[in-house]
């Protein structure tokens, strides 16, 4: 049992605000469906929230029509000119999913200051220290409090040389001796993976060389249910703050509820900093904003099979709604069980964004397409050096196939020096298309840029031209079954405007057969500039084509078709790549399986479809 002589109170920051938007529902909850509960917040005693960065970042632009900036802005506004509102970067990812240069970090760290952010957590996957001393500093420069990360997780596999104390503590030194400026530093458990006793000691031997007024933070996710002991060991060992969420957005894949932990600490000599009876309001008003979501079992129950697949929680809840979107959530204990052997071979880095998603796609490809056969892009590029120096030395049988599939050497240099600056490119795109270039159109263009993505299908592009996409994991509306009735009803028409991209099937009959037509309809002026969006278009129907033989998507489910290889009248091969689609966030090929040629095509890239209407036909 922990005791303290000396009463101590140990601060808080809320989480439901961002990663708890994340590990629920990937991010993707319209603003002022959680907006009241954060300024109830504010009444209750709350003084630190998490309010942007990772997916949060994402997710307003890629999904709801909503400009992360804007939301930023938003909250800050609610909340008040004195309340601490904290981001979370991915060192040379930043808040994106691929390295960046240091100007695009720079802009980074100037918007997320002007918009609101007064703590910038900042973290890397690989624990390279070099990487954190530089993405450091633009953080430094901005004005913002700099908190840098320790990664830290359970291991799937066993080892004496990683992901013990003496390996943070080692990290933790050579951050403190590298002369950065340092706020304070935050021991992040991405997973809920790291046991009690790790926890415990990697916190002693922290405090014994840390300065003692250099706060030490800890976070972690209740996935395994073990949050609240791991807490508890930290606390006992010194830790000074801890990230807790409130019901419906607590334990399960997210942190635990903050009522948990109060009462786990009653009569030891350590209480929170917030009197927790004050904010039952705050769970009534998320009750209230999220009554129309979908809460997936997969994010809200406790899952101790993640100590053998150390998945985040903010991953957690976004995989598993792609899976579902994708038609594909049978597959997923599969991918699970490939998890220890991408870590493995991969090289040990932490299962925080981006390795965590690394790791998942990867081991998605190995479930679909047989191990090694196709490697991911992210998980590639990583195990060859482009992110940073892995924990482990990866396996150089895997590091062989990815130079080879990739076409890219090993690197060992500064993954900063070899990023793109995507600044200028982002800059054209957005002159091409006529859209007002300044800094915040720049960098939601810029971090949605991602290595063989035509410019076309860029989130950013797509929300500031009106063509952003609308997927919001809201509960089916069940229609009700009419009663007997004698009269036919009168269909009801509603008059409210389409608030964004919307998919429907038509189904016309003439001359007695019946064809079914996918109709796509989108909202008029539906963006920033003003420019009219079309409102219905209609692909062909595969019934016009009597002779070919239909290309189908592979996914049973929705995905994105993110590029077309082939034109009508090309001849094509059996096997042959004739178009690709975007699933789980990650390329997928579809191929041919006859020889022949092109007869029709039925897509255009940035069109969603899923397996039951074919994309192409080959005569």
């Amino acid at each position: 049992m922990i005791r303290t002589q000396s009463p101590k109170k140990i601060k808080v920051m809320f989480t439901p605000f961002r990663d708890g938007l994340q590990s629920s529902f990937g991010g993707k909850v319209r603003l002022n469906d959680y907006l009241p509960a954060m300024q109830a917040s504010v009444d209750a005693g709350i003084r630190h929230f998490e309010f942007g960065g990772g997916a949060r970042y994402q997710a307003p632009y890629f999904y709801l029509g909503e400009n992360p900036f804007e939301t930023m802005q938003a909250m800050r506004d609610a909340v008040g000119p004195d309340i601490d509102l904290q981001i979370l970067t991915r060192s040379v990812s930043g808040v994106t999913l691929t390295t960046q240069s240091i100007e695009g970090l720079n802009l980074q760290a100037k918007l997320m200051h002007k918009y609101g952010t007064t703590y910038d957590r900042n973290f890397d996957y690989m624990n390279d220290v070099e990487n954190l001393i530089k993405t450091g500093k633009p953080i430094v420069d901005s004005g913002m409090h700099h908190q840098v990360c320790i990664a830290i997780m359970g291991l799937p596999f066993k080892s004496d040389k990683v992901h013990n104390p003496e390996f943070y503590i080692g990290i933790g030194k050579r951050l403190l001796d590298s002369g950065m400026q340092i706020d304070s530093i935050c021991l992040k458990d991405a997973s809920g993976t790291t046991d009690p006793n790790t926890i415990y000691d990697t916190v002693i031997g922290l405090k014994k060389i840390m300065p003692p007024e250099m706060a030490l933070w800890q976070h972690t996710h209740d996935t395994a249910s073990t949050a609240v002991a791991c807490y508890m060991a930290g606390i006992a060992a010194g830790v000074d703050g801890v990230d807790l969420s409130i019901r419906p957005m607590a334990s399960g894949t997210v942190q635990p509820d903050i009522r948990s932990l109060d009462h786990g600490l009653k009569g030891t000599g350590y209480s929170l900093d917030v009197d927790v009876s004050k904010l039952h309001g705050v769970e009534n008003l998320l009750n209230e904003g999220l009554k129309d979501y979908s809460f997936n079992p997969a994010t809200t129950t406790a899952d101790a099979r993640v100590l053998g697949f150390p998945m985040p929680g903010g991953a957690i809840g976004p995989n598993v709604h792609m899976m579902v979107k994708a038609g594909i959530l049978n597959k997923y204990s599969e991918v699970l069980a490939e998890f220890p052997v991408v870590v493995e071979a991969g090289g040990a880095w932490t299962s925080v964004t981006p390795g965590s998603q690394q790791y998942w796609l990867q081991a998605f490809n190995n479930v679909m397409y047989g191990r090694w056969k196709k490697i991911e892009s992210g998980y590639g590029r990583a195990v060859l050096g482009y992110f940073g120096k892995t924990p482990l030395p990866p396996d150089p049988k895997v590091v062989e196939i990815a130079a080879e599939q990739l076409e890219l050497p090993v690197f060992s240099g500064d993954p900063l020096e070899a990023a793109a600056n995507n600044i200028k490119p982002a800059q054209d795109a957005l002159k091409e298309r006529n859209i007002e270039v300044n800094d915040v159109n720049t960098f939601l263009v810029l971090a949605a840029m991602v290595p063989g993505k035509k410019i076309e299908v860029n989130e950013g592009i797509r929300f500031l031209t009106g063509k952003g996409k609308i997927d919001i994991p809201l509960k089916k509306i069940e229609e009700e079954k009419p009663a007997t009735q004698t009269q036919t009803p009168t269909p009801v028409v509603s008059s409210a405007p389409i608030s964004g991209r919307m998919k429907t099937k038509c189904t016309v009959e003439e001359n007695g057969k019946a064809r079914t037509f996918m109709v796509t309809v989108e909202p008029v002026a539906n963006n920033s500039n003003g420019q009219e969006a079309p409102t219905i278009t209609a692909p062909k129907s595969a019934e016009a084509s009597t002779s070919g033989k239909p290309v189908f998507s592979t996914f049973a489910g929705v995905v994105d078709v993110v590029d077309i290889l082939v034109k009508v009248g090309d001849s094509v091969a059996e096997g042959q790549v004739v178009a690709q689609v975007e699933a789980m966030k990650a390329k997928h090929d579809i191929k041919s399986q006859i020889a022949g040629t092109v007869e029709t095509i039925f897509i255009q890239i940035g069109d969603e479809i899923d397996s039951s209407h074919p994309i192409l036909t080959i005569a």
